[in-house]
């Protein structure tokens, strides 16, 4: 089995945060600075600076302030994402623009689920870490898995069997948001492309969610890999341990 590691890595989000709160900001600014210069118009202005200025304020919540309000702002953060994507991609820097919007949503999760872990939590998988050539069932059972040392199935079986993960392997995002919303868990901790990552989170915005990204060593879609250690370092940190089952004393059950 994979190494695992202990604890989650930094959350990365510096170059979201800094444009997310610097751009409302500079334009109420600009907003103001038009109210002193155009007298005619300078209600509206003002109440353009304040509409501005309003939008930032929701990204210094925490805690169960956070929680509150993530289904809106995460939605209204991905407007931003989204409005400068394409920016970010003649740059070069598309995926680290998208990952830094993750990274900063996954960091307000983290910080919301200190002090109160999640009881019950959901694994949402992308079928592509199974290696193409493999033909075992996996999405209808992941202990399915032959088990034969070649890709990251099986270190989320052992995982899954040792942990008692509610995990899910799907082939397609619309049955991961419907078996997502179908469990209701209290969190979803999903590994995916970046791509899917964004469309994850907005789609599924009323439910609190860590996201990792998956490597594409191959391309999209086929062969993918990613961190198992960062997983279960997820897993341990945001959510409650289920209590181990008993074994079953046969002799006792026999008589």
């Amino acid at each position: 089995m994979a190494a695992m590691a202990s604890t989650l890595p930094p959350e990365r989000f510096a170059l979201f945060l800094a444009l997310r709160r610097g751009l409302p900001l500079g334009l109420g600014a600009l907003a103001l600075l038009a109210a002193l210069v155009d007298h005619a118009h300078k209600g509206w202005w003002v109440l353009v600076s304040v509409g501005l200025v309003s939008t930032v304020w929701p990204t210094f919540s925490r805690g169960d302030a956070y929680l509150k309000v993530r289904a809106s702002l995460v939605r209204w953060d991905a407007f931003w994402v989204r409005a400068l994507r394409p920016f970010f991609r003649t740059l070069g820097r598309e995926d680290e623009w998208i990952l830094s919007f993750c990274g900063f949503h996954n960091a307000k999760v983290r910080e919301a689920l200190q002090g109160k872990k999640a009881r019950k939590a959901m694994v949402l998988l992308p079928h592509c870490i199974q290696l193409a050539r493999c033909k075992a069932p996996v999405i209808g059972d992941l202990a399915a898995c032959y088990e034969c040392h070649l890709c990251t199935i099986e270190d989320v079986l052992h995982a899954t069997l040792e942990k008692r993960w509610e995990v899910r392997l799907t082939n397609r995002s619309h049955k991961a948001y419907r078996e997502a919303r179908a469990y209701r868990p209290d969190l979803i901790v999903a590994v995916s492309c970046t791509d899917r990552l964004l469309k994850g989170l907005v789609k599924v915005a009323e439910t609190p969610a860590y996201v990792i990204p998956l490597g594409l060593p191959h391309g999209m879609c086929v062969d993918t890999t990613f961190d198992t250690g960062h997983l279960l370092a997820a897993m341990d940190a945001l959510t409650e341990p289920k209590p181990r089952l008993a074994p079953v004393d046969s002799e006792a059950s026999a008589s």
